[in-house]
């Protein structure tokens, strides 16, 4: 795999990025699982130095080259500046991940990269490792994973929003912006707007009237309006929800991302999916649509709703 040539086959992937918890191994996981059933041949990659607890075998580890725990202690670092220390030592040693890569030609891979958020929005270590990914023929998409609950916080949700278009624009990779754990989103509170509202990033002025609404932010209200129209003048976050339990889901994801990255697949592939799929309707906890994930929260909050009223 010699740099820059042009003879070399092109590999596919993902470098799925994302805050602490947002469920970035569960998702390589599920992912890996079911690009495997319709005969895509999967890697995993963990580029995480602190994930000590991995769900599935990995093709390569970066526990191999260096650990956090190790950083720590040698150089009495943080977590934080290890972590850093650890993307900026895979930067300076990256023929060692060049190496590794060598035995996966013909695989789709999934990168599972750390949690910090500083890595995606300002440190150049990990662009730089995509940056040199692509002059080896990695044609990547950047899967950034949000957790679904901070929809039921307004704030939360600004902060998200600004979160998700730095990173964007700092990676400058083609882009899928995926809310996780949507199976639980019921658990997390009732939603201000319909979920459609969250993830196709409707117009932002309600959230910010909602927002005044609370004593705390009504002093903030002309900063969240400038926040809010630089995420409306860049127009390019959007969410695709997912539930990494059903199929249905799995394979909007995976639409998604084969789109940004420019993965087309073949005739076998196709009908493998369309097996797959058809298996799987009234077998898993199904989700058809983003409306229908909707409709489901929507009976639910009736229901408490009716259960209360009863109670009195």
């Amino acid at each position: 795999m010699s740099e820059g040539s042009r003879g070399t086959a092109l590999a596919f992937g993902q470098v799925v990025i994302g805050p602490p918890g947002s469920g970035k191994t569960t998702y390589c996981h599920a992912m890996r699982e079911f690009l495997g059933r319709i005969g895509r041949r999967v890697s995993v990659v963990n580029l995480d130095p602190a994930n000590e607890a991995l769900p599935c075998p990995c093709a390569a580890d970066i526990a191999e080259l260096v650990t956090l725990p190790d950083v720590m202690g040698s150089l009495a670092l943080g977590p934080n500046g290890g972590l850093l220390y650890c993307m900026e030592y895979l930067e300076t040693n990256v023929d060692w991940l060049r190496e590794k890569l060598e035995g996966l030609r013909g695989h789709y891979v999934l990168f599972d990269c750390p949690g910090q958020v500083e890595l995606y929005t300002h440190h150049d270590a990990l662009k730089n490792v995509f940056a040199q990914l692509a002059k080896w023929n990695f044609r990547l998409a950047a899967v950034h994973l949000v957790d679904s609950h901070y929809c039921t916080d307004p704030g939360k949700f600004i902060s998200v929003l600004c979160t998700s278009l730095s990173t964007m624009l700092h990676v400058e990779l083609p882009h899928v912006n995926i809310l996780s754990k949507m199976d639980l989103i019921e658990q997390y509170g009732k939603l201000a707007f319909n979920l459609d509202y969250y993830t196709e990033v409707l117009d932002l002025s309600y959230l910010v009237d909602h927002l005044a609404s609370d004593p705390f932010f009504r002093n903030y209200r002309r900063l969240n309006e400038k926040l809010v129209e630089v995420i409306e003048d860049y127009s390019l976050v959007s969410f695709v929800p997912l539930n990494v339990q059903d199929k249905e889901s799995m394979r909007q994801v995976m639409q998604a991302v084969d789109k940004a990255n420019g993965y087309s697949f073949g005739d076998q592939e196709h009908r493998s999916l369309e097996a797959l799929m058809s298996a799987a309707v009234g077998a898993d906890f199904h989700f058809s649509s983003t409306l229908a994930v909707q409709e489901r929260y929507v009976q639910s909050q009736d229901k408490a709703v009716e259960e209360e009223v009863m109670d009195l």
